[in-house]
This record gives structure tokens, C-alpha cells and sequence, in this order.
């Protein structure tokens, strides 16, 4: 069974069994994604984290499948009814959808018609119908009364006979799958506004009156309709195109291919009207609800896949932001009637001061509050002012203009910052237990600043459902979002890796091998210990075993500590290897690292042993040319246009620069300081097609947008990275 899974999963990833066999032994053995991908490259034959997070949910699926095959063949022997054949199709079945179609017939359900129907016995009647469509069904019908069990006259025979026909045409695997296939791909959706609609949800207005290919419909577009659809706003139903024909009197397509499909064709002969009546029942009944609901499930099933993977590449851009770097940053959370919340963190994100002014209506207290800051930005050395981009943002940002006039010896920059998911944060148990004595207006702030240092650290503190980068992310599967947003972010972790002397708890959770009990463990151990020399030290935390060092030494940093090696992405188990090389060149180890000069003379090949290939000694040369590196952009702001600072301000042409805030299949948000994001549709984006919106634009990027339209009614911008007319 492994070897079949692996070679059914090599073909779908288009790589060799060997390669999925060797990443599945490692899965199972406990290695995480991250580790496999940087550190097991000679097993694995070089595949990268993307490919071995497709691996793993492959293989989780696949497994299901085996079990559930198990389950249904067990189930259909222990009725006496696995023949050969039968138990052939079961081994064959490729999706879960066709192996309940096979065992749609023998799963036990409620009493149905046909049941009761059947045991009237009317089954021999029903057969003999649909084998020799030469019999009088009438005729044939009157030998079958039954008044004990309620047959009284011909029609409730035949009545019982269609019951048991339809139910047995309706659990045909073979008949299901092609009908489901030919529906998916000809089926249209057809919606429709309910009064309601009309009357509440205007956003719902442009599916009033709507119909498209059901496997056309964009993910964006489908999970508005499923939700309208849910919330009662919309009709939505499936349909086949010849069947909105009006004055259509012929069978359906429908129809005509179950008919086909079971052999019944058109004539004159007694039964075949009777027949096609109940073919007409079968398909209208049961088989097109049956199909609405399986293709809905499609749909929804794929808009959720494609809607994930959008906020899972969104979150991704999100999490490897520039950070600012080691400066000392006042955070301020601007607000008007409640105040502006300022707090002052220094290089590392320690708390240093808070305090909350009021420069804004309806206090007013301007002056004072320059003046506050002012001593704040003096006392702390402070050189980087992070503004949340909420209510009363702009107006904030005036008022640090004024700041930089009235003290240009501050030298101060100021920067606007994203502060979606920062009062989920303020109202969390990690914020408790990180500022224990902070009003939780304050926390706010603090992650503020936090996050313009280093938004990773910061932002994994916040579940990514609440950092607002999705699409859709509350209609799609919630299991799905969690596990998926969780690989992306233990994968971004994991690519930057970690200062294990200044990491909290939340950022370490994320650490290759490491739990958030175990992350707990070490912050504890490193408080207590003042600090780690060397990554060695990591085994002596408690219940830190030889699998979790194994999984997570290579992603942590010491700076400055025993083993030069420990700041570097290079592994323990490699250090070895370090220093063989650092031998033959005739170099200590301190004096190789950063020399490219010299490392680049070096012959992988020369190097490579039973343990380690080339892929290794290759990345190791690499890294020690710049050790621990970040792959994170540089630093860069937008700046906003004064004067601009609401959408009544914007006019039709009018040019400005932005940030790009969150990136969708049919464009990107972006905002430009009016507390309304706009959006360029993607058509919009570039000169030339734009096929995918991220090929032009990702969370976090500068860009210059000109003015379209504005909608104030409906509070929608439109823009356009086209500049030109």
C-alpha cells in the first residue's frame, strides 16, 4: 500500500517514487517540512518546502482514502455482496466522491419508498418493466396488487416500480460520475436577489441577476454567491443550459443521458413512455439535486483551496516584510476621543515608556502634547515614529510633521503601519503575560512599534485570521485556513530563523520541532540561565530531546557565543564537515566565515562523503560566505500626500503613492492614507495581462496608483497602476 502511494503521489507532483518515498519515511520518522527541505536535500532529491507541503496533504489524503476503502469493502462483505468486480472497482476508486458513490447502495439508510415498495414486491414488476419495455405496463401492473401492503390498483404498482427504478438509477456509480462530470463542466448557476436583497445588501447587487459556467466561476466570485446563497439573500440554483429554454418540449440532456446510459431509447412500444416518465423522475428528483449538491460542494471546496493558498501567499509577504531594524521606535495608536496611545520600545522591543495625549477634537491639547513627545522622543533617543493607520491616522501624522519642524534636530522619520490584528493582540493572553502591567489600551501600541522592528516576530504573536489579508476568510473551511496559514508561518520562521537569546515564546513555537510547551521551556531556561553560549546548551532545557535539537539547532542563531557556527544556518551535524574544509584550507573557522573570496575556490565535490552530497557542502559554502543572512527586502515607506486624508479629498486623475495592503485574484488593495483602501482591479495593474496579481504587486510594496473613480456612497475607490490614460 506505501509503495502505491508514493507512486501515485510521484505522478500527481510529477517527481520520482524514490524522491516521495524518501520524504514520506522522514514525515513519519517526526522530521518537520522546514527541516527536510534545507537539511535533507540528498534523501529528497532536492524538493523544496512547497512541493513537500503538497507531499504531506497528498499523503494525509491518500491515507484516509486506504482507511476509508478498508471501512466500505469490510461493510459490503459483511452484507454477502463483495464480488470480485466489485471489490476491483473499490481498489480503483481515485477519489473519495467515487468511492461513496460505489457504496452508495449498500449503506444503510432510512426506510425509502423504494424500500417499502420492495417490500410490497413490486421488484420483479420494476424489472420486468425495464427489460422488456414490450409489456403493457398497466396490464402488466394488474398482477401485482397487493391490498395488504396498500397496493389497490395498477397505478400504485407502478407508482412503487418508478419508486424502486429511480432509487436504483440514482446509486449508479458509473451513471453519477458522468453526469457529475458532464454537469461540471456544461452546468450553469443561475442566481437570483431575494427581497430581501433588494431591500438589505446592496454589496449582493451585482448577483441579482446572474448566471455563469459553474466551472468558470472565480474563487472570489463563488464564495460571495455560497455566502449570499447561506445568508438567504440569493437564490442560487444548478441548471443545464437546454433546460431554460422555455418552450423546450424534447427530454433534457439530462434526460437523454441516463436514458443512454441504461440503454432505453425512444419508441412505441407500451413501456417505453412509461419509461421515459420515470427516467424524467429520476433526473428531476434525485439526480439534479444530487448534482447540485455534490458540484456546490466542488465549488465551494476548490474557492476555498484557491482562497487559502491567496491569504496563505498574502500572510507569507506579510510575515518577510523589510523590518526596520534595531532602532529605538515610538508606537503610537492614534484615536480621537479616547487619545492617541504612545509607547517607546528600544532595539530589542523592550518596553521602555507609555503614555496617552490628546492632540485631536475633542480635547484639542496640541501643544501639550508636542511637547510630550518631544521629551519622550529626547529622553529615549528615539528615531522611528510607527503610526497605526486607524481612525484619526492622518491626523496623527500632521501632527508628527509638526514634531519634525518645531525639533529637526531629532532627525525623526515616521512611518505608517498596519494595525489590523493589534487589539486582538491587546486583548490576548500572550499580551498579558508579555506587559502583565500595561493598560491593554497600551498594548496596542507597543505592537506597533514592535512590528515595524520586525514584523515577524511580532505578527506571529496575532492569529493570522485577524491580520486581515484574506479573501473571503471567514466563509472558507476554518481547518483548512488554520493548518495552511499555520505552515506558511512556521515556513517563514523557519527561512529568516530565530535569536534564540531574544525570541519570545511565540516566535520560538514556530521553530522547526519545537511546541509552544517546549518554546516555554527554553525562555524559561534561558531567563534563568542569562542567556545561551552555544546551541549545544539547548539540551540541557527540560524534556529538550536529541529529535528536537535534531529539528530546530539549524534554524536558531547565537550571536557572539562560544561556536561561531551557532549564528550561521549551517547545522550542528555538519560542523564536522566546517571544519574539514576550514583544515584543508589552512584557515580557522572564524577567519572562513564571510571570506568569498576564499570560499569560493572551494570544490563541493572534494568535500562530499557517505553523510553529505553535494546539495550540502554547497549550501554550507554558501552560507558561510554570509552567515545567518536575512532573505527579507529592505526597508522602505510610503509616504502620503498632504491634504489627502479622506475620500471626499480624492479626485478623478488625481497621482499618488501607496501600500499595497492585501493582493486577491482580481487585484490589489492598496492604501492610500483616506482610512478606505482602493482598489486596482487587475486589469489595471500593468500595461501588458496580468495573469496573476502577484506578479506585479505583494503585501507591503510602495507603489503609485492614479485616482479612477470614487464611490462615496458604496465607499469604493477605483484605481489603476496604469498611469497613462
Amino acid at each position: 500500500m506505501a509503495q502505491n502511494i508514493a507512486q501515485c503521489i510521484a505522478l500527481e507532483l510529477q517527481v520520482s517514487s524514490k524522491q516521495v518515498a524518501a520524504a514520506i519515511e522522514l514525515l513519519d520518522e517526526g522530521a518537520t517540512v522546514p527541516f527536510i527541505a534545507r537539511y535533507r536535500k540528498e534523501a529528497t532529491g532536492g524538493l523544496d518546502d512547497n512541493l513537500l507541503r503538497v507531499l504531506e496533504k497528498r499523503l494525509s489524503y491518500q491515507r484516509s482514502m486506504e482507511e476509508r476503502r478498508e471501512v466500505i469493502r469490510k461493510a459490503i462483505a459483511e452484507q454477502g455482496q463483495l464480488t470480485a468486480e466489485l471489490a476491483r472497482s473499490i481498489q480503483q476508486a481515485d477519489t473519495k466522491t467515487r468511492l461513496e458513490d460505489i457504496y452508495l447502495p449498500f449503506k444503510k439508510k432510512r426506510r425509502t419508498k423504494g424500500e417499502i415498495a420492495r417490500e410490497a414486491g413490486l421488484a420483479p414488476l420494476a424489472q420486468t418493466l425495464l427489460t422488456d419495455p414490450s409489456q403493457d405496463p398497466q396490464i402488466r401492473a394488474a398482477h401485482y396488487l397487493n391490498p395488504a401492503q396498500g397496493i389497490n390498483a395498477p397505478a400504485s404498482a407502478l407508482e412503487g416500480a418508478r419508486f424502486i427504478l429511480a432509487e436504483r438509477f440514482a446509486e449508479d456509480a458509473g451513471l453519477l460520475d458522468r453526469l457529475r462530470e458532464h454537469a461540471w463542466q456544461h452546468g450553469l448557476l443561475i442566481a437570483e436577489g431575494t427581497e430581501q436583497a433588494a431591500q438589505n445588501d446592496a454589496k449582493f447587487s451585482d448577483y441579482a441577476h446572474y448566471r455563469e459556467a459553474i466551472c468558470k466561476i472565480p474563487s472570489h466570485r463563488a464564495l460571495a454567491l455560497l455566502r449570499g446563497r447561506r445568508t438567504r439573500v440569493l437564490r442560487v440554483r444548478l441548471a443545464m443550459p437546454d433546460e431554460l429554454e422555455e418552450s423546450r418540449r424534447a427530454p433534457s440532456i439530462g434526460e437523454r443521458m441516463v436514458s443512454a446510459y441504461l440503454g432505453l431509447r425512444e419508441g412505441t412500444r407500451p413501456g417505453d413512455h412509461w419509461l421515459a416518465e420515470v427516467v424524467r423522475f429520476t433526473w428531476r428528483v434525485k439526480l439534479l439535486p444530487r448534482l447540485e449538491t455534490d458540484l456546490f460542494g466542488r465549488l465551494k471546496a476548490a474557492a476555498d483551496s484557491e482562497a487559502i493558498q491567496v491569504f496563505g501567499r498574502n500572510l507569507r509577504d506579510l510575515l518577510l516584510a523589510a523590518p526596520a531594524g534595531a532602532h529605538v521606535v515610538l508606537g503610537i495608536d492614534p484615536g480621537l476621543r479616547t487619545g492617541c496611545k504612545a509607547a517607546v520600545v528600544d532595539p530589542t522591543g523592550k518596553l521602555l515608556s507609555t503614555t496617552t495625549v490628546y492632540p485631536h477634537a475633542p480635547r484639542h491639547h496640541r501643544a501639550e502634547t508636542l511637547t510630550t513627545l518631544a521629551a519622550l522622543v529626547q529622553a529615549h533617543r528615539v528615531t522611528l515614529i510607527a503610526i497605526g493607520n486607524g481612525t484619526a491616522s492622518r491626523e496623527t501624522q500632521r501632527l508628527i510633521d509638526d514634531l519634525r519642524r518645531a525639533h529637526p534636530e531629532l532627525g525623526l522619520t515616521d512611518i505608517m503601519v498596519s494595525e489590523a490584528g493589534a487589539s486582538v493582540y491587546s486583548a490576548s493572553q500572550r499580551a498579558a503575560d508579555e506587559l502583565p502591567n500595561l493598560d491593554v489600551s497600551l498594548r496596542g501600541a507597543v505592537s506597533i512599534a514592535r512590528r515595524v522592528q520586525d514584523p515577524l516576530a511580532e505578527l506571529v504573536k496575532i492569529e493570522p485570521r485577524s491580520i486581515g489579508v484574506g479573501q473571503y476568510q471567514h466563509d472558507v473551511d476554518q481547518t483548512e485556513l488554520t493548518s495552511a496559514l499555520r505552515d506558511v508561518v512556521e515556513d517563514c520562521v523557519n527561512a529568516v530563523g530565530v535569536d534564540l537569546n531574544t525570541a519570545s515564546a511565540a516566535l520560538l513555537a514556530h521553530v522547526a520541532g519545537l511546541s509552544p510547551a517546549l518554546a516555554k521551556r527554553v525562555v524559561a531556561y534561558r531567563d534563568n540561565q542569562k542567556g545561551f553560549r552555544c546551541r549545544e546548551e539547548l539540551k540541557a532545557v527540560p524534556r529538550f530531546g536529541a529529535k528536537a535539537f535534531e529539528q530546530a539547532a539549524g534554524f536558531l542563531r547565537i550571536r557572539n557565543g562560544k561556536q561561531p557556527l551557532d549564528a550561521s544556518a549551517v547545522h550542528p551535524e555538519a560542523y564536522s564537515l566546517v571544519e574539514r574544509i576550514a583544515t584543508t584550507m589552512g584557515y580557522p573557522i572564524r577567519s572562513l566565515i564571510g571570506n568569498a573570496e576564499l570560499l569560493r575556490t572551494v570544490k563541493p565535490a572534494n568535500f562530499t562523503d557517505a553523510r553529505f552530497g553535494i546539495p550540502t557542502v554547497t549550501d554550507i559554502l554558501r552560507e558561510l560566505e554570509k552567515p545567518g543572512r536575512d532573505p527579507r527586502p529592505e526597508f522602505r515607506t510610503a509616504h502620503f500626500r498632504d491634504g489627502v486624508e479622506h475620500p471626499g479629498d480624492l479626485t478623478s486623475g488625481m497621482i499618488l503613492e501607496g501600500a499595497v495592503t492585501n493582493v486577491t485574484n482580481f487585484g490589489a488593495f492598496v492604501d492610500i492614507g483616506v482610512h478606505q483602501d482602493g482598489l486596482v482591479h487587475i486589469s489595471a495593474m500593468a500595461e501588458h495581462f496580468v495573469r496573476d496579481p502577484r506578479e506585479v504587486a505583494k503585501p507591503g510594496d510602495v507603489v503609485t496608483v492614479r485616482v479612477v473613480s470614487v464611490d462615496l456612497k458604496r465607499n469604493r475607490i477605483e484605481l489603476s497602476m496604469r498611469l497613462i490614460r
